[in-house]
């Protein structure tokens, strides 16, 4: 199917068998009736181009190159067989280079390292003529440089580059913009050629961007730009927009003879504001966002010179415009050997610091004197080179290079060196690692859930949208729709981790989660730990003796809950009956400390059970931070010297009269000789009458030096039934 197959010529061939580059496997396949034994390739089916209107014809791409037939493809041709993924971190823009990259591997492996490509500049420095520049904002452009290319030939680059670039992501375009991006990918420093003979007067200016001006750039697309973004114009206007690509008036074309190769070092944060402004990212700017140092410009501009020699047949006109210079002067950093020690918690020779430190381009001589010699005399004078100059700025940076280098493996394990740290808990802390262990003791098992939730779990909660204690938290920037809120209580992710667990079949689950939630109060968002349990199917698994274990209930959370609280010597919680939306309205309560609600407790309402594929659960959530501010100090007594005096009483009241409501009016009355009272026993029928029921309390009297009698404890017990009858309530019996 190409149109330029000939017969005589030389071509590539992937015969049956052979795996491709994007890994489809030929086969042996008839073609218009005819037989096919192999295909014959074009460049982008080798991944080395690409062009895909012929096939490769060999003898025009290599020639003088002998070619035996038969023979392996890749020994003719640079085809690459091994791609290094990296993943530059911010600081080190001195690594988006290959050669940077290389320099990195010598000093941590001791491989040999070429010299660097642009040792040899084949351009000159001084006056260019034929073209001039102007920088009008010398603060967001720091360096720039600029050299003319004569009897230009454009045509497609040779194999072994557009193969590399082609491996590093590039598509090949022409030879002198693919010598950009080759120069691009081993310097780490971008370039952009210009048509000479396309920029209007041969002149370029560097300004800041009128307010509302407009660029076309290469991609075809028209920008608007601002006063904080910089565009390169020529005598008809704005050519290209810096740091971030260039524009298509000036373009290099097929027929262009003369280039202008600009190499010029953007300010980072203004290059990385304006690819946000305007939607645009390019390896330019990735680069130039990252801060790129001056001395960089014309490292670019000589491996640019050498290639457009060698693959263009330029001639390089004599100058380089050169607006800025050089960075400042190299810094000197003084590393004390005694230090190293103390930071890295192991001695490294002073021999080896200079070994890394020189491999990885730093200059090193031993201390000649000031602040080092004073405090110690074996150390290094560091003299850091331009391109890690905003990366190594203290004798702390240079520490790191070392350990780094030399094995961060190696480095001991070992405790900060700090007076006055213990790394103890706070009260507070105790208290939250106490509440989970005893939920882990109780058999619960703990989850952790996404802080973030979908907006979607209010409506499955069967909470209303005009409930200003949940009103939703909404993120500005979220990673998705499902996580585009905070979450207000834990009970979602709770009912999530169920479902998946009852789905497997494992119906029985008693689980707990802690974790921050998050609730407006009033304009202010407030955060705080909640605690958080669930408890679905049976309250414990079937023995022998019990094959048919009750379902978890409204009581089995509650004693759960006061388990936990007895735990923290919290105070008796109150218990009042008020149902949550997504609460069973008659198997619901609020919890509270006092006059101060801490949560909620109850069975789950059977639709938004229903919504979570459960059969029904038992569940509570309370604020833990309050619940602990509440906790008790412990107070030790003695509970053997002198047993309790026990008696029982039972009192009835108004069905309106709480259970916590008495037994406080019981504690209130009876003073300190009262060590504890519950309730053990309900009653409501007709023995008490409608309206009323009857609560049986057991009393338990104790003091500390001596057993009670009967006798001293009658005038408690005539108070306890005076404060009772104030509730409306009297003896039954």
């Amino acid at each position: 199917g190409a149109a330029n197959v000939a017969a005589g010529q030389d071509v590539a061939v992937a015969r049956p068998g052979s795996v491709m580059p994007d890994g489809t496997k030929l086969k042996k396949a008839k073609l218009r009736g005819v037989a096919s034994e192999g295909m014959i390739l074009a460049e982008d089916e080798l991944a080395i181009g690409s062009d895909h209107d012929g096939i490769m014809v060999l003898g025009d791409l290599l020639p003088g190159v002998e070619l035996t037939l038969g023979g392996a493809l890749a020994e003719v041709l640079p085809i690459a067989t091994e791609v290094l993924e990296l993943e530059v971190t911010p600081n080190r823009p001195d690594c988006l280079g290959v050669y940077g990259v290389a320099r990195e591997l010598h000093a941590a492996t001791g491989a040999s390292l070429a010299p660097p490509p642009w040792g040899e500049d084949p351009g000159s420095s001084g006056p260019l003529d034929g073209a001039s520049i102007a920088v009008e904002c010398p603060d967001l452009c720091p360096r720039f440089t600029a050299r003319v290319f004569h009897d230009v030939t454009i045509a497609p680059s040779p194999p072994w580059l557009k193969a590399r670039l082609m491996a590093a992501g590039q598509r090949p375009i022409n030879n002198v913009v693919d010598i950009t991006n080759y120069a691009m990918l081993l310097t780490g420093q971008p370039l952009h050629a210009f048509d000479l003979d396309r920029v209007a007067d041969r002149r370029l200016v560097v300004r800041r961007a009128h307010a509302g001006e407009q660029v076309q750039t290469l991609d075809g697309q028209t920008r608007t730009l601002d006063t904080e973004m910089v565009v390169i114009e020529d005598g008809e206007g704005p050519t290209s927009i810096a740091g971030l690509m260039g524009g298509a008036r000036s373009e290099v074309q097929p027929e262009t003879t003369s280039v202008l190769m600009e190499v010029a070092t953007w300010h980072g944060p203004a290059i990385h504001r304006a690819s946000w402004a305007l939607g645009l990212r390019s390896e330019a700017s990735s680069r130039f966002e990252k801060g790129l140092q001056p001395e960089q410009c014309l490292h670019a501009q000589a491996v640019a010179a050498q290639l457009m020699i060698e693959l263009c047949g330029a001639t390089v006109a004599p100058g380089t415009i050169d607006i800025g210079g050089e960075g400042p002067p190299p810094r000197t950093i003084p590393l004390r050997e005694a230090r190293v020690q103390e930071v890295l918690g192991v001695p490294i020779p002073r021999a080896r610091q200079a070994q890394i430190l020189q491999a990885l381009d730093f200059a090193t001589a031993e201390t000649s004197g000031g602040l080092n010699t004073a405090e110690t005399p074996d150390g290094l004078d560091v003299t850091v080179p331009p391109l890690r100059r905003d990366d190594v700025t203290r004798e702390i940076d240079l520490i790191e290079e070392v350990a780094r280098i030399d094995g961060l493996e190696k480095l001991p394990a070992t405790l900060p060196k700090r007076r006055d740290a213990y790394g103890l808990l706070t009260p507070a802390q105790r208290l939250h690692r106490r509440a989970i262990d005893v939920l882990v003791g109780r058999g619960l098992y703990e989850a952790v859930g996404w802080t973030f939730i979908a907006p979607s779990l209010a409506d499955r909660l069967r909470l209303p949208a005009a409930d200003e204690r949940r009103r939703p938290v909404v993120i500005e920037n979220p990673l998705s729709e499902e996580h585009s809120q905070l979450r207000t209580l834990l009970l979602g992710s709770l009912l999530d981790v169920a479902r998946r667990n009852v789905a497997h079949g494992e119906p029985n689950l008693p689980l707990f989660e802690h974790g921050t939630v998050f609730r407006w109060h009033d304009t202010t968002l407030h955060e705080h730990r909640s605690l958080a349990v669930l408890l679905a199917g049976k309250i414990s698994r079937a023995t022998w003796s019990a094959p048919d274990p009750p379902a978890a209930d409204f009581f089995a959370a509650k004693g759960l809950l006061e388990a936990l609280a007895d735990a923290l010597r919290v105070p008796d919680l109150a218990f009042a009956p008020e149902a949550e939306p997504f609460l069973h309205p008659g198997r619901s309560a609020r919890v509270s400390l006092g006059d101060d609600p801490i949560g909620w407790l109850g069975e789950l309402h059977p639709l938004v059970a229903q919504s979570w594929e459960l059969s029904g659960a038992a569940c509570f959530e309370i604020d833990l931070d309050r619940l602990v501010a509440h906790a008790a100090r412990p107070d030790y007594v003695d509970l053997i010297g002198y047993p309790p005096l026990r008696q029982d009483i039972a009192v009835v009241l108004p069905e309106d009269v709480s259970a916590a409501q008495v037994l406080d009016t019981v504690r209130g009355a009876a003073g300190r000789l009262l060590s504890d009272v519950r309730v053990f026993d309900v009653y409501s029928g007709p023995q008490v009458g409608e309206g009323r029921r009857s609560l049986a309390l057991a009393l338990a009297f104790r003091a500390p030096d001596r057993t009670l009698s009967d006798e001293e404890v009658t005038p408690v017990r005539a108070k306890i039934v005076a404060a009772l009858g104030d509730l409306g309530g009297e003896l039954r019996g």
